[in-house]
């Protein structure tokens, strides 16, 4: 027992300097690659609170306040140290701190990126499983067909139908607003089911579609021809053989699925009046708010990086391939 607990917590030690390893280079790249532009697109917060038609002693002043008249490679060092030590810096707009001004959007878009992944994995599963044990029915064919139509439908189109349906027509749920789960809990709920639902939908069929190919191609596999020679019965076939062999794919499909669902929102955030990350994206670049715009990337990146951890330790858990380390 214990020499298998250490293989386990081995396995997961690797992923994470695997992981690490991965994520320092691709970090360091990417926030120096936004400075480079910043620096490219002359972008200055004297401009932007003072108009084009300030004057150039009144743009080196402010820019002295916020430390752009040093080099380059000195802003880019003082940048990186103070964000380690969890300082975004303060956005050029209204000079509230970055950090705060992500947190209170990021909050939002956990809400709805969370459950819309819940929907997606839970009714893809569904739908992907029974596919997958009648393939080539007429279940598996309608299925395919409602999962085509699901991934070609755009989020925002989705969520005008649901406030349209659900909020305006039938007064279900509020057609937009956000109300915090401190709240209460049907509040917060009822205020993010409907954009969850609109962005789940593709989740839905992505999730389905590979699951359904991944089941099928373990169906085919020797092993499984193995346990049915040994009487072992249906149910335990798939739970023990075909469903561990087949969900590396749509488990790997989830680890790009959720930081895409915050941070393509951008749209259905406005539909549904909600404040949150991909909105203050979108803002903070069509402002040319700099500091603001590298704060997202920062958060960008390490939601991707968190979430993947994460899947790639449940998949080394529960495929048998990934634990022989193949």
């Amino acid at each position: 027992m214990a020499v298998r607990a250490g293989r386990v917590l081995g396995r997961i030690l690797l992923t994470l300097v695997q992981s690490v390893a991965i994520f320092v280079p691709v970090f360091l790249v990417a926030t120096f690659v936004t400075f480079a532009l910043r620096a490219i697109s002359g972008l200055s917060p004297a401009r932007l609170s003072l108009g084009e038609q300030a004057t150039p002693e009144a743009i080196a002043r402010i820019e002295a306040q916020w430390g752009l008249d040093q080099p380059f490679l000195s802003q880019y060092w003082t940048w990186l140290t103070d964000m380690l030590r969890g300082d975004l810096g303060n956005s050029w707009s209204n000079g509230a701190s970055v950090a705060e001004l992500i947190g209170l959007g990021l909050g939002i878009s956990l809400s709805v990126a969370a459950l819309a992944l819940t929907i997606g994995i839970v009714l893809g599963f569904a739908f992907g499983a029974l596919a997958a044990l009648r393939p080539r029915t007429w279940i598996d064919r309608t299925i395919t067909a409602v999962m085509t139509v699901f991934s070609v439908m755009p989020a925002f189109v989705v969520g005008i139908v649901l406030v349209t349906v659900f909020a305006v027509g039938l007064g279900w749920f509020p057609a937009s607003g956000y109300v915090p789960l401190e709240v209460g809990a049907w509040p917060w709920f009822s205020h993010i089911l409907l954009p969850a639902l609109a962005l789940s939908l593709d989740v839905v069929a992505d999730v389905a579609r590979q699951l359904r190919s991944g089941l099928i191609a373990a169906y085919r596999e020797n092993y499984v021809t193995g346990a049915l020679v040994r009487g072992l019965s249906p149910r335990r076939i798939f739970l023990r053989h075909v469903l561990r062999n087949g969900i590396g794919p749509t488990l790997a499909v989830l680890g790009l699925k959720f930081p895409a669902l915050i941070g393509g929102a951008v749209v259905t955030e406005w539909i549904f009046g909600l404040q949150g990350f991909g909105r203050f994206a979108n803002d903070s670049a069509q402002a040319g708010d700099v500091p603001a715009v590298q704060g997202v990337l920062v958060v960008s990146i390490v939601l991707v990086v968190v979430f993947n951890l994460v899947v790639n330790i449940v998949l080394g858990r529960l495929t048998p391939a990934s634990q022989r380390g193949v």
